[in-house]
Parts: C-alpha cells; sequence; structure tokens
C-alpha cells in the first residue's frame, strides 16, 4: 500500500440510492431509470456459497501463489525486471487456470529501471561492526567498496545547509537525527475486538481529515528542502548517505529496516532529471544510532560500504496485468465486475503482505471460480497493478484509458505536488466504458481476514451488502462502514464515480512491522487468513456479477470536493529533513 494505513473520512457522505435521486441531473451518467432500481431483497444462492467456500478452504493454492510470487520472484520494484517478470508469471497463472484474454496493458512511461543486486555497510573503526543495511531504491552504486569517515547532518530548513559548506566531501553523510527508540510495551501482531469493529460503524459527523492539509503543508516544505539539500550534496561531493530507518506503530520498527521507501531522496527518484547522483542507503536504527553517539561524542568514525546496483533504462513503462471470466447473460455480458490488488512492492523485503498478499488473494478468487465452472451473466475482469507505490500510476492509468479522469489543475501551488495529490482543474471527462462497470473490489490491508467493507461513503450499498455477508459471520465478516479508507487503488475507480471498495481486515503486524519493510517477507503471510479473504472476496464478486442489477453509484464526484476525499500521501523523504527534526553532533 501507498502509504501506512489509518482511517480517513470523506468530506460528505453522499448516498446514492435511486429512489434518494430526485432528478436526471443527479443520477450517475449513462444509468437509466431501469437500472436505477435496487431490490429490498437480495437473491443469495446458498448452493454458490457453499460451493465457493468448500473450494477456497479446503483446495486453496493461495499460499502456492504466494511462494511463486515472493519467494520465487521477490521484490518488485515498478519499472525494474522483477517487476516485468511478475507480470508475466500472473498473466499465466491466470491463462493456466482457464481466464480467457490474459495479457499485459501499458499505462505509460514510469522511469528508470532499476534494481539492488547488494549492498553492505559496517564500521571499520573505532571498532569493527556490521550493519543491517539496504540501499534506497534507485540510488546508483559505489563503483566498489567506498571507506571513508562519518560525519553527521542535521539538516531542518535551508539556513542549517550553510553550516555543512565545505565539510561534507569525501565523507559518508548520517543524514538525519537519532529517533528515539521507544521500548516495545505493546504487542506487534493484534486483530480486531468487536469494539474496534462497532466503532468503525459510526460515521464522525465532521467529516474529512484534518490533518490533511497540515500533512500537505509538510510534504511541500520537504520537496522545496529537499530541493536545495540534493545539490548542495552533490556540489559538496559526498562518498555516500545513510540515512535512518523510521520506526513503526508500537515500536515496531526496532531491529529491522523500516522502511527503504521513506527513506530515498527526491520527490521523483526514477526520473532522470531528478534522480540522485550519489549512493543511499538506510540502516537499522540501532546501527545507525551506534555511529550517531560516536559522532556526538567527538569520536572518529570510519565506514566502509559497498553498494551494487543495476540500472535497466531510463524511459520504463508500466504494465498491468489483465484477464477475464467472460460473461454468458446476452444482456450483460458487456457489464464488468472486477476484482484485483497492486503487484508491485519496495525492495527491503519480498513484498508478501504489501501487496503480494492482494494480489495473491485476486488470483485466487479467479481460480475458485473458475474452478466451479461458473457461468457469470456479466463479465468478471482481474486487474493487477503497478506503480501503485509511487502514486496509484497503474489503476490511474488504467482507470483514464477505460473509464474517464479529470483534467488537473495546473495553478502554481498545485504543481507543487505530485499528481495523485493535485485538485481538478476541470469537470470529469467520462468514457462510454464508465457505465459498464458495476463494482470494483480491491484488498490492500496485508495479511488479514476479512472482517467487513468499506462503502466509501455509498450507503445506498449497506442493505445490498448486508445480506451478502449474513451467511459468512461463521467466517467473521460482520461490518460495513460507511467511512472512507484511503492509499490504495479503489480511490482511483472512486474518483470517476464507479463504486470501488476496500475490505476491512484485521491488523495483524502490518503497521508494526511488515509495511514496506525487510520483515515483509513469505513467514508474514497467514494461510488461514488469506484462504478466508479468498472465499469472501470471490464470493462478493460471484453476487455482483450475478445479481440482475449493477451496484448502486453515488453521485459523480463534484471537483470542490475531490480534494476533501481520503487520499494517499507517501514519505518518499527521509527523516532527516523532516522539519524539526531535532539535534545532532556538533559538527567539526
Amino acid at each position: 500500500m501507498l502509504q501506512r494505513r489509518s482511517l480517513v473520512f470523506a468530506a460528505a457522505v453522499m448516498v446514492a440510492a435511486g429512489s434518494a435521486l430526485s432528478n436526471a441531473a443527479d443520477k450517475p451518467a449513462g444509468w437509466n431509470d431501469s437500472q436505477m432500481q435496487q431490490p429490498t431483497t437480495e437473491s443469495i444462492d446458498l448452493n454458490a456459497y457453499n460451493a465457493i467456500r468448500e473450494e477456497g478452504l479446503q483446495h486453496s493454492h493461495v499460499m502456492d501463489y504466494a511462494g511463486g510470487l515472493a519467494d520465487g520472484i521477490g521484490p518488485r520494484l515498478t519499472g525494474s525486471p522483477n517487476m516485468a517478470k511478475a507480470n508475466a508469471w500472473t498473466r499465466d497463472q491466470l491463462t493456466k487456470m482457464g481466464c480467457v484474454n490474459a495479457h499485459l496493458e501499458d499505462w505509460g512511461e514510469f522511469g528508470i529501471g532499476w534494481q539492488q543486486l547488494n549492498t553492505w555497510v559496517r564500521m571499520t573503526e573505532p571498532d569493527t561492526a556490521v550493519f543491517l543495511a539496504q540501499a534506497t531504491p534507485w540510488s546508483p552504486a559505489t563503483n566498489g567498496p567506498v571507506s571513508a569517515q562519518a560525519i553527521a547532518a542535521i539538516i531542518n530548513d535551508e539556513s542549517d545547509i550553510a553550516k555543512y559548506k565545505g565539510k561534507l566531501s569525501g565523507k559518508i553523510v548520517l543524514l538525519g537525527p537519532m529517533r528515539d527508540v521507544p521500548v516495545p510495551d505493546k504487542p506487534f501482531f493484534e486483530r480486531y475486538t468487536d469494539k474496534d469493529l462497532k466503532d468503525l460503524e459510526s460515521l464522525p459527523v465532521e467529516g474529512g481529515d484534518p490533518d490533511m492539509q497540515a500533512r500537505i503543508d509538510r510534504y511541500v516544505k520537504r520537496t522545496k528542502l529537499t530541493g536545495k539539500l540534493i545539490p548542495f550534496l552533490i556540489e559538496e561531493k559526498v562518498a555516500g548517505v545513510i540515512v535512518p530507518s523510521r520506526d513503526g506503530k508500537n515500536g515496531g520498527g526496532t531491529g529491522i529496516i523500516f522502511d527503504d521507501n521513506g527513506a530515498a531522496l527526491g520527490r521523483t527518484p526514477y526520473h532522470r532529471d531528478t534522480a540522485v547522483p550519489f549512493p543511499v542507503v538506510v540502516a537499522q536504527i540501532e546501527s545507525y544510532g551506534r555511529v550517531f553517539r560516536l559522532l556526538e561524542n567527538h569520536v572518529p568514525v570510519t565506514i566502509e560500504m559497498n553498494v551494487e546496483t543495476k540500472f535497466t533504462g531510463d524511459h520504463e513503462h508500466g504494465f498491468d496485468t489483465v484477464a477475464e471470466i467472460p460473461g454468458t447473460d446476452p444482456r450483460l455480458k458487456d457489464e464488468i465486475v472486477m476484482v484485483g490488488g497492486h503487484l508491485d512492492s519496495w525492495i527491503a523485503g519480498t513484498g508478501a503482505t504489501d501487496n503480494g498478499a492482494g494480489s495473491v488473494v485476486a488470483l485466487e478468487v479467479m481460480r475458485i471460480l473458475n474452478s466451479l465452472k461458473v457461468k457469470p451473466r456479466r463479465t468478471i475482469r482481474i486487474a493487477l497493478w503497478s506503480g501503485e507505490e509511487e502514486g496509484l500510476f497503474g489503476s490511474k492509468g488504467y482507470v483514464r484509458q477505460h473509464f474517464g479522469s479529470f483534467p488537473l489543475s495546473t495553478a502554481p501551488d498545485q504543481m507543487e505536488l505530485p499528481e495523485f495529490l493535485r485538485k481538478p482543474g476541470g469537470p470529469l471527462e467520462l468514457k462510454p466504458e464508465q457505465k459498464l462497470i458495476s463494482a470494483y473490489f480491491n484488498v490492500d490491508n496485508g495479511t488479514g481476514r476479512v472482517r467487513g467493507i468499506y462503502t466509501q461513503g455509498n450507503a445506498a450499498v449497506d442493505s445490498i451488502f448486508a445480506q451478502w455477508m449474513a451467511p459468512l459471520r461463521d467466517l467473521g465478516v460482520t461490518t460495513i462502514t460507511n467511512r472512507n479508507t484511503g492509499g490504495t487503488d479503489h480511490l482511483s475507480f472512486d474518483d470517476v464515480g464507479i463504486p470501488g471498495f476496500q475490505f476491512i481486515q484485521d491488523p495483524m503486524d502490518y503497521e508494526t512491522r511488515t509495511h514496506h519493510s525487510n520483515m515483509d517477507t513469505y513467514e508474514r503471510l497467514q494461510p488461514a487468513d488469506l484462504k478466508q479473504t479468498a472465499v469472501v472476496e470471490a464470493i462478493f464478486v460471484y453476487n455482483a456479477v450475478m445479481r440482475e442489477q449493477m451496484i448502486p453509484r453515488k453521485p459523480l464526484p463534484r471537483p470542490e470536493l475531490r480534494d476533501q476525499q481520503s487520499k494517499p500521501l507517501p514519505d518518499l523523504y527521509p527523516t532527516a529533513v523532516l522539519p524539526d527534526a531535532g539535534k545532532g553532533p556538533e559538527t567539526k
């Protein structure tokens, strides 16, 4: 997932039941009155429920898919050779299980292709010590082992840069203060309690995310600061940079690398004109702390590091893996229900929980329905995205090509933001296919089992989903919330008026240990939870493709409200350049 998960709320909850739409101007584009009518009682096929449960719980392939993806291919940075392998592998798996038209769709140019081959860091003076460290994505290589004196640089604002002028040449720079390392006195691994789930059901009336503007302001401030900092470090001819690993929830960032993406310098390090030309690594906080304290006490430290990376091209394109189970109803077969997750990951681990889990669950959904020889009335389409971690690029590109998009604002303040945070610069432009897609279902909250679903403010689906979920209560699926949840690919659909849904999942150790860390590996996956998730998602997809009506929609998004919806806000900048980062060792 693009960012650490937090519950954020829409500025307004817009209900779109057919009975609530009083005039034609309010109706979702392309829909007529007969499509708007929704039945009071859902037609539930319990035989289908039983068959899906049997196939998904007793004959699951989900961990086989997980092993092939996380172990066999490994980390899948967008634009990298491993990402290309994952696209091809998932396409072939979908063909093998019986899907049709399995193919890759190009969503456009991404940028630099890159992979890490080897990284190691050690202290050689005043003592020898091996550190846990990894290159940050798109870091250049060191051209063999480099040995240099270490120096700490604490730069909170542009005025701090002058303190280090002429002092960094040939040095390995510890960029940023030593953070607190709290005692882990709370569990790393947890599930939602009944109270947690009950609390999710209530919708706070204030709406919006009160911290969003403050976070955006910090983001812009950091962008401007790194825009000054990087040229300075280039001019100083530093030998390399080490940044500290961040913390996780409940102090979970101890003893691991957490995280590689948050340590990358520069707003778009995957574009050649903004790439960082010196090696950058992120170190385990305990390793970083030892060197930082020695320097703080004026003890000279020598660091040796070797960063071996490979660039594979400056203009790599991004691709989504797409395949279908064709619809069979002559009236409805052109309509679509989509299921998906993002295939790309960061590099410290193998992308198992973020979001290998959602990807292999989507594969398993398609396998279950193919194995049961389901004849869906509508077409079922799977899409496995790339570029999610850098800004929802894969799903945004797909939605733009197939369904519609907003032209983005070019106002000066908006141009300081990444594309996915900019406000609309005009009305929503829809494509004919937009009216044919009923819903998109997404899993991207780690390995935890499904406990319910976020409706993104689409209260018209509450009674529908409640009836679908009633036979699933024994699997722990109980909760419907009209809250929004942000940070992943369902937002691309929600932005253009298509019902996009993310499931509520048990937190497990996602926020504490595995999200964007070197702990994000196969071992963190929970087989029973992934089986349950696949069964639940398969049942939701089955119900959506078999019902007579499409899923009800909210009114089309209004441009003036779109900027207040829940959005991802990635940490693509080091803690070293956060405002008020702290004080460091005195520079000699």
